[in-house]
């Protein structure tokens, strides 16, 4: 459990500053600051004496929401949003709780972008850090209660501030700590430093920020370490928008040989990455360290001290900041997720064959009844492997993806169609290569596969070294050779089964887990109806959907089309290649 009575409990810092808070900020002491309820939905109340406002079942019922509106915002440069909040409920209501969603609303657009959203309930005050993207449009901020089941269900805002710059960086004088927590353990933990209240187990003579000792910073001690290797966390805020550039902060060690200090990132999956551990303990004074990071996704900052003994010493940290150049002028591969997907409607793009000879060849279908066209329009290019222009026997076609940066976690997608082929092995399969094409690993292959209908795979990995995708075909013998169809392949960043993946945005469906936010007016037998797998007439609609090609069953093709041998089934599996089609 998180330890997070040390970021929500002093108000004093709030009442001060209260009076001078950025555009797009409230402490709502006396009033909402600009932020005005939505007239169409349930009002919130300002509580009578003051800290923040809420909206519960005294006064609604389940199921109805309040909107807050902001006035009209500017971001020219990358903001930090903070929400501190809080959700309760009824006990025993869990199945049904209250959520908060937060949103933003573009001047030019029609509709508005789901940003974050929580349902959490708690018994105290949480931070929400939301990073916003600088940009030269104006934007609103919404932010959308909806209450849950019970008659005590309530949501409550205490804060919403807007403020320049990124949420993983801070200078620890707030008193919620930029959203920073500490992972409880019982014997160390991070504290604050500093300040009005001393204590024997922090009093460094300054913090770094205001080179005085009534500032503030975060602090670890041994004293009372009672194991082996006792561990403690300091976690910052997920990060809600890619980034990459150089992350800088100040450190004190003292008895530098019996901890060690670590900086680890962590992404929703809950994979670790070590990126910085302090080789030299340096002086006792606050030492800079610095460290090239990227967080193409959402993902975490972990500040990580690990103790010997209880004469371990101490660890302490200060000014935790963030620029998008990188450190000390240094270069890398970058990654374009454009420049690594292709839909093979123009060209090859990236992707490129061996030289001894093509063994993909860029084609063109017309579509009818027993074949699909491509996957992307149905009427434009794909490739198409072990066809009567490439195939021979032993025949190995590889098709290589451009270069992708190392130490990163990627989600390839593409789609694929069998036909033929009396055995599935070595059909079709995935390959890490490394850059001087030596092989790494196989990550994917067909098992079992309909034949004739566009199928999805998708596939998370992640190397440390600089790698390269390749799609391998194998053809063993000409008469064991059938044909493998590829088409839309897309590599993005993260993983491709995120547990915190938001809604799309709105007007975008695969319907595959509902039907999202679209509605009928009634339901009748001539409605839209959610199905998957082929429609019940035979040789009407298609045999799978279109996001991923799942089909429950496929229909046998005519009798006098199951010559597999030689794939001779008349206008089923020719395709023109792209010079004569």
């Amino acid at each position: 459990m998180l330890l997070r009575g040390v970021l929500l409990l002093v108000q004093a810092l709030q009442l001060a500053g209260a009076l001078d808070l950025p555009s797009g900020s409230c402490a709502f002491e006396e009033g909402t600051c600009g932020f005005d309820s939505v007239l169409e939905f349930l009002p919130w109340i300002l509580n009578e004496e003051g800290h923040y406002i809420y909206v519960d079942t005294s006064f609604a019922k389940q199921g109805e929401k309040a909107v807050l509106l902001s006035s009209d915002l500017h971001a020219e440069e990358w903001s930090c949003l903070r929400l501190v909040y809080q959700i309760t409920t009824s006990s025993g209501s869990l199945t049904d709780p209250s959520q908060l969603n937060l949103y933003v609303r573009f001047e030019d657009e029609s509709f508005d972008r789901l940003l974050w959203s929580a349902k959490e309930p708690s018994d105290s005050w949480l931070i929400a850090s939301l990073d916003l993207q600088n940009g030269s449009k104006k934007f609103n901020i919404l932010i959308e209660g909806v209450l849950g089941q019970g008659n005590t269900a309530s949501i409550a805002l205490f804060e919403i501030k807007l403020t320049t710059g990124y949420c993983i960086e801070c200078d620890f004088e707030e008193n919620h700590l930029c959203g920073f927590v500490n992972r409880w353990n019982p014997n160390v933990n991070w504290f604050v430093g500093g300040g009005t209240i001393r204590n024997t187990h922090s009093n460094l003579p300054q913090d770094h920020t205001f080179k005085s000792e009534l500032g503030h910073y975060m602090y670890v001690d041994s004293v009372y370490v009672k194991h082996f290797q006792e561990v403690a966390q300091l976690i910052s805020p997920m990060t809600t928008a890619p980034m990459s550039g150089c992350l800088s902060f100040y450190y004190q060690l003292q008895q530098g040989n019996d901890n060690v200090f670590s900086l680890y990132t962590r992404d929703v999956a809950g994979m670790y990455e070590e990126i910085w551990k302090v080789d030299n303990p340096g002086i006792a004074a606050w030492n800079l360290a610095e460290v090239e990071f990227s967080a193409p996704y959402p993902m975490e900052v972990i500040f990580e001290v690990a103790f010997n003994s209880p004469k371990g010493g101490y660890v302490a940290l200060d000014d935790i900041s963030f620029s998008p150049v990188h450190c000390q002028n240094q270069t890398e591969l970058r990654f374009s997720a454009m420049e690594a997907s292709c839909n093979f409607e123009q060209d090859l793009c990236n992707f490129y064959q061996d030289k001894d000879g093509p063994g993909w060849t860029r084609v063109k279908v017309k579509p009818n009844m027993y074949r699909a066209g491509d996957h992307t329009t149905g009427f434009g290019y794909y490739l198409l492997a072990n066809t009567k222009f490439t195939s021979q026997p032993g025949y190995i076609g590889r098709l290589y993806g451009p270069s992708l940066p190392g130490n990163l976690q990627y989600c390839l997608r593409f789609h694929y169609a069998i036909y033929g082929f009396l055995k599935m092995s070595d059909t079709l399969a995935v390959y890490i290569f490394e850059e001087n094409h030596v092989v790494q690993e196989k990550i994917w292959s067909v098992l079992e596969s309909p034949r004739g209908v566009w199928m999805q795979a998708e596939i998370t990995f992640k190397k440390p070294m600089p790698t390269k995708v390749v799609f391998m075909s194998l053809c063993k013998s000409f008469w064991d050779c059938g044909l493998v169809a590829l088409d839309d392949i897309t590599i993005q960043l993260g993983s491709c089964r995120s547990p915190e993946r938001l809604p799309p945005p709105p007007g975008e469906c695969t319907f595959d887990q509902d039907e999202c936010a679209f509605t009928q007016e009634k339901r009748n037998p001539s409605s839209w109806h959610r199905r998957r797998g082929e429609t019940p007439t035979s040789y009407t609609g298609p045999k799978g959907d279109h996001t991923t090609g799942a089909i429950t069953c496929t229909s046998r093709p005519p009798t006098w089309c199951m010559d597999r041998k030689h794939n001779s089934c008349p206008g089923l599996f020719e395709a023109s290649p792209e010079n004569t089609a």
